[in-house]
Formats: C-alpha cells, structure tokens, sequence
C-alpha cells in the first residue's frame, strides 16, 4: 500500500479529508503514529496477548505475519573460560527466538548443540547440576542474555563453533517524501511505504487512528479504531 492511501484511509477514520480546523494532522504526525502502532501490533502478536492466547507461531496466521520479520544473524565474539560471549545485538534487534551452534573439544570435531535461553540469576545453580549442566556428549547447553549480549555457557569442556541468532527484528519505519522525518528531524528524500501484506496494513491503519484520535480527545475513533485493530486481529 502507497503512502498517499494510507494518509488519505487514516484522514478518512479520523473525519478530517477536509477539515480546516486546529486538529488537521500534519504528515509528521501520521509517519510517528503508524511506525508507534506497527511497533506495538507486533509485540502483541509476539507476547499472544489477544483473546485466543496464541504466540508468534501458535498459527499458520501468526506465522505467515511476522516471517518477514524473522531473521538469522551469524553471531560474533569470544571465547571466556565459562561462557562464549557475543558482540552487541543488532541496531534492529527486537525479540529472541532461538540459538543454535555447533560444539568442538579436543578430542572430537564439531557437531550440533541444542541451546536453551535460561535466566541469568540461574547459570551458577544449571553448571552444577548434572543434568542440566552444559554437556557435549549430551548435545546440549544453555544460553542467557544480560547487557545487550549472549552469553552461551561451555563451563570450559568445549568450544562454541558457529553460533547462529534468530530473532525477530523491529518493522521497518514508513517515510514520505518531503515530510520532515520526527525521528531525525531532516526532510525525507524517499518514500518508504510499509513493509507488511494490505491486509495488515489495514490493521495498522486502524491501529494508528486509534493512537491519533487519542492524542486529539477524539473519543468516538479513538473507539472504532481500537476495536476494528483487535476484532481483526
């Protein structure tokens, strides 16, 4: 969807195609709503936070949403004497997935690793505990995220080889051409339309209507939109 219909739809839900009074809407104002409601659809959908309790693969519609969003990233960093400790996280990090990584030691060559996140406060108990400690004839390790990093354990019995991020990353934000940008306060120079399929776009549109209607005391679209957004959920 073009940005021209997507102004021209919002305007449209909020009464104000021709409206000459102190709640026109600049384009500023439209790029920060929609890019706030795009970032905000999308942790819901993540969280499951609608009335069915579905999460970010509950459904072959949950999938099919957020897959452009879903991105492996080879991770780099070092070898410490406990734990395999990653660069910062990407600009556009938005929510972990999973890690996977292969494993060597010594005396054997590299081979697959299951790895699962675990809280930070618990690594010192799970290195103890023989059957969740990290092991590489088990196949199997533990992972944690603290200070913008991953830490993947090895407790010095093995090497981590060729760990792999998925995550899912922020939506990209709209632009419009000669609008100055609220973000950067520059003018944009292109037109950056949304990223996700019409049919979210609409839920977008309706998210956003919801989000400017309550900026201005409008109460009557402040409803409709909210409602529309989560009916069609």
């Amino acid at each position: 969807m073009n940005n021209d219909i997507l102004q021209l739809k919002i305007k449209q839900r909020l009464n104000k195609l021709a409206s000459n009074d102190y709640d026109n809407l600049e384009a500023w104002q439209i790029i920060e709503a929609f890019n706030k409601a795009q970032l905000e659809w999308v942790r819901r959908q993540l969280h499951a936070s609608n009335v069915f309790r579905e999460g970010d693969e509950g459904s072959k519609r949950r999938i099919d949403d957020l897959q452009i969003l879903l991105l492996e990233l080879p991770i780099t960093g070092l070898n410490k004497p406990e734990y395999f400790e990653s660069n910062p996280l990407p600009a556009d990090y938005l929510e972990y997935k999973k890690v996977s990584t292969d494993a060597k030691s010594e005396c054997c060559p590299a081979d697959s690793m299951t790895v699962y996140l675990v809280e930070e406060a618990n690594t010192a108990n799970l290195l103890v505990d023989e059957f969740r400690k990290p092991s590489f004839e088990w196949g199997e390790t533990f992972c944690t995220i603290m200070g913008n990093r991953i830490k993947i354990y090895h407790d010095g019995l093995f090497t981590i080889v060729n760990p792999i991020l998925t995550y899912y990353r922020k939506p990209a934000y709209i632009e419009i051409t000669g609008a100055v940008n609220p973000y950067t306060g520059l003018v944009s120079t292109v037109d950056v339309i949304c990223e996700f399929k019409d049919d979210i776009t609409e839920v977008l549109i309706d998210e956003t209507v919801s989000i400017i209607a309550g900026d201005i005391e409008s109460v009557s679209q402040f409803a409709r939109g909210s409602q529309n957004a989560e009916r069609n959920n």
